[in-house]
């Protein structure tokens, strides 16, 4: 016999949950009570949707799914931008939160945070929206949820638990637990068709989406086996070494790459969509064979269609791959030999429109972050001018470093939670926020949850005093500028003010100084650099720190 909120924390201890994120509220005490005693620690940000970016960075930075409590109504609706985040880029989280009481009436009663339906609100931005009905039941939807992060292609979950059940004392049964991990691996004769299209290549290109994470060594071996170069989506970034002579980067929006795909004779696509926010544009029309690697089939049919399919987790089935390329030969026994990339050419003239301009002025305090973290770092990025147009494609990472950014959905205010959540689920490794100043006021409150952390987190805000991409957007249309210009603020003081540490860099050599500083002190350091926009100077022209 156990509470609905036992049921549940019991059933998150089962499948290795050790930390949540959230905020405790009226209806969710009873979750909170059993956390303790199941070995669950909890780490409290201060907004349910910085609870959500949290999670999911924990989820990036581990590989275990991320778990976020919120309560009902107003905290559920907080949290359902970070859940729209986390289905784009395929993210395995689960928010669990109470709901309405089982025999709650249709009618509208007046009740403490009362919303029609809570699970129709998240049926569309998770891969499902499950509300139990017996104590008994939330075992199952547990379980549910583990085996679909477990054997699908990860997607968040919402499981809803009615207020009544929280509290109700019924008969819980023996724990679920969703079966065991099992490689899933394509058809035979498909891999034998994409082996015999590899080999027959003479141009072979390889993209590599955040499905590939896991799969970097294969991809690898696969590269220099076939002799292709490696473009990366913003997802797969640190999949593929970028440091490597084969590799091309989060480079798929430029011209010059989009050509080499296009004349490709076969391309490799593993665990990407090739979508818009990969490309930044349509899909290039490619005159080669599409060999498509997903654990999602629906992914074969969807932008552009596979010619090839091999429906199956990255790792195993460019394992396959290799395996079967020695076996397909010319019926003289010969091989085809590919035609060389050469991929520092391709780059160099991808980047050729990079010198000049605000992007330009990036690259050395971009090279500056990169001379002074070690490879394994863990950085985190906002959708912001100064990271996709900037750390995408120009701060090189190697596996075993991450980069995560929010693709797709393009949220703001990302970076920061991301970041506390990848700092608390690895605390040995190096983290590191990028972001905009406009980005970085989206969830900034979340100052005092890295202050009460006590880690290392530096938080780089490239500071160009507004929303800089809608101010050049509304410049190209020709439109005067309206509600993308922020007063100046005094970044450095207001981490101050959450208990942090703040500085100011105007030059690369003192952004490198600050961050050496800035990953060996306790709790979170603001290190500004200003990027003043073109009509205005910048708000405070001198170097100033704490530190």
């Amino acid at each position: 016999m156990l509470t609905g909120g036992e049921a549940l924390v019991r059933a998150l201890a089962a499948h290795g949950t050790d930390l949540a994120f959230g905020i405790p509220g009226t209806h969710n005490l009873e979750i909170y009570r059993h956390l303790a005693p199941y070995g669950i620690r909890h780490l409290a940000p201060r907004h349910e949707q910085g609870a959500g970016y949290a999670a999911d960075g924990y989820a990036r930075a581990t590989g275990r799914p991320g778990v976020a409590i919120t309560t009902t109504g107003p905290a559920l609706l907080n949290i359902a931008a970070a859940v729209g985040q986390a289905y784009s880029d395929s993210v395995p989280l689960l928010v669990v939160s109470p709901g309405m009481p089982l025999r709650h009436p249709r009618l509208a009663t007046g009740m403490l945070h009362e919303m029609p339906s809570q699970t129709e609100a998240f049926r569309h931005i998770t891969a499902f929206s499950h509300r139990v009905s017996s104590v008994e039941e939330i075992g199952a939807a547990v379980a549910r949820a583990f085996t679909l992060f477990r054997t699908q292609r990860p997607r968040p979950v919402h499981i809803e638990v009615p207020l009544d059940l929280l509290t109700a004392a019924e008969p819980a049964g023996a724990p679920r637990v969703a079966p065991p991990h099992l490689p899933v691996r394509p058809r035979p004769e498909a891999l034998r068709e994409a082996a015999e299209a590899l080999r027959r290549a003479r141009r072979p290109a390889l993209v590599l989406g955040g499905g590939a994470h896991g799969a970097g060594a294969e991809a690898l071996a696969l590269a220099e086996r076939l002799g292709a170069a490696v473009a990366t989506t913003a997802n797969g970034k640190g999949a593929f070494p970028e440091s490597h002579p084969r590799a091309l980067g989060v480079r798929l929006h430029t011209p010059a790459v989009q050509k080499w795909l296009a004349g490709s004779d076969a391309v490799l696509a593993v665990g990407t969509e090739l979508a818009e926010s990969d490309l930044w544009s349509a899909p290039p029309a490619l005159t080669g064979t599409l060999i498509r690697v997903d654990i999602d089939p629906a992914q074969m049919y969807a932008v552009l269609p596979a010619d090839i399919a091999l429906v199956g987790e990255a790792r195993e089935t460019l394992r396959a791959l290799l395996d079967e390329l020695p076996r397909v030969r010319d019926e003289d026994g010969s091989t085809t030999a590919p035609a060389p990339v050469d991929a520092a050419a391709l780059r160099a003239e991808a980047d050729a429109g990079t010198a000049g301009g605000r992007d330009g002025r990036r690259l050395p305090f971009l090279a500056a972050i990169r001379s002074v973290l070690p490879p394994g770092a863990v950085l985190t990025s906002d959708s912001a001018q100064c990271c996709y147009y900037g750390a995408l494609p120009h701060l090189p990472v190697d596996p075993p470093g991450r980069y995560l950014h929010p693709t797709g959905f393009g949220t703001l205010g990302y970076a920061l939670p991301a970041a506390i959540g990848a700092k608390a689920g690895a605390p040995e490794r190096p983290v590191v926020a990028l972001s905009g100043d406009g980005g970085f006021q989206f969830t900034v409150q979340e100052l005092a949850t890295a202050a009460g952390l006590a880690l290392p987190l530096p938080v780089v805000v490239f500071d160009n005093g507004g929303y800089g991409e809608i101010r050049d957007e509304m410049a190209a249309r020709g439109d005067a500028p309206v509600a993308v210009d922020h007063p100046p603020l005094d970044l450095g003081a207001l981490a101050r003010a959450y208990g942090g540490h703040g500085a100011r860099a105007t030059t690369p050599a003192a952004l490198a100084e600050a961050l050496r500083t800035a990953l060996t002190v306790p709790g979170p350091t603001v290190i500004t650099v200003p990027e003043p926009a073109d009509h205005r100077e910048p708000a405070h022209p001198t170097e100033e720190t704490d530190l």
